[in-house]
């Protein structure tokens, strides 16, 4: 019952991730506009389009923006080999279809999973964490991503990357805007929106990224639960996780955008216990929760 709540609430917010950010693009598009003495009437059809556009992009393509920052590349069955039949067993043991299996050339251990729904998904590995984990521990790692495919956390997490993203570079425009424009010296429009612009560029693109790594942090302990009920093995990913751990190596891919995706972050800091930016929980305390269940 819990789990099946929680992923309700997981499809809730990934409704309102959509609704905000195209609420958020035509607010801020308008404000560009009064700011820069445009009438209403032509700003704001404009800024609807421009809206539309964006938020439909960020969920149909948000995936492959997701597999092109991170350089993976998809492979087939063949290729796959041993993995692919890990993938396609907890697929099965999920009750999802098999998502397509994508391979990162990283020495660093890790892995994620992205995808609008369970029918469109991908599940990446690098190849660090190929060479570095027995069958058991990639059981459970596959677990754990397949969990966040059947919790519908992929279309929350690659919305929030492409909203972050979108806040950081409209706000980067915004301050581009100011500069050519002389600030409030050549202004003709509302004083008023120009008050509100700096808001926004100073302001909104901490929101997001706080926004982002708190639902990330709840994504990921509720996949570590899922994935113990899909392997009903706690020791795969606990074994797993303490590999990633007392591995120091990075993924080169550590880009802020996508560090949420990662089943273990490429940029949270190791030694601190919690920080509001960080997107994963600490990893010792993911450990001592699967220690526990054992």
């Amino acid at each position: 019952m819990e789990f099946r709540s929680e992923i309700a609430s997981n499809q809730r917010k990934s409704i309102f991730l959509l609704f905000s950010l195209f609420l958020l693009l035509i607010g801020i598009i308008y404000l560009v506009g009064l700011y820069l003495g445009v009438s209403s009437y032509t700003i704001l059809p404009f800024a609807l389009l421009f809206s539309i556009i964006t938020t439909i992009s960020s969920y149909w393509s948000s995936d492959k923006l997701v597999l092109m920052i991170t350089k993976a590349r998809v492979i087939t069955e063949d290729e796959g080999g041993p993995l692919y039949n890990i993938v396609s067993e907890m697929a099965i043991a999920a009750g999802i279809p098999m998502p397509k299996v994508a391979i990162v050339e990283d020495s660093a251990p890790n892995a994620f999973a992205t995808g609008r729904d369970p029918d469109h998904a991908i599940i990446a590995f690098t190849t660090g964490i190929l060479a570095k984990m027995d069958r058991e521990q990639l059981q459970g790692v596959a677990a754990h991503e397949m969990s966040h495919i059947k919790n519908r956390d992929t279309l929350v997490a690659t919305v929030a990357a492409v909203t972050a993203g979108a806040i950081a570079l409209i706000a980067d425009l915004i301050s581009r805007v100011f500069l050519y424009t002389g600030g409030t010296k050549n202004s003709k429009g509302n004083p008023f929106a120009m008050v509100a612009l700096i808001i926004v560029i100073f302001l909104a693109p901490i929101g997001a990224i706080l926004l982002r790594s708190s639902i990330s942090r709840k994504r990921e302990a509720l996949a570590d639960s899922s994935a113990v009920a899909i392997t009903r093995n706690p020791t795969g990913l606990r074994r797993a996780l303490e590999t990633l751990r007392d591995d120091s190596t990075v993924v080169q891919a550590k880009s802020n955008a996508v560090a949420h995706l990662w089943v273990e972050s490429p940029i949270d800091k190791r030694n601190s216990r919690w920080h509001p930016f960080d997107t994963h929980p600490p990893i010792q305390d993911r450990i001592d929760k699967l220690q526990a269940m054992e």
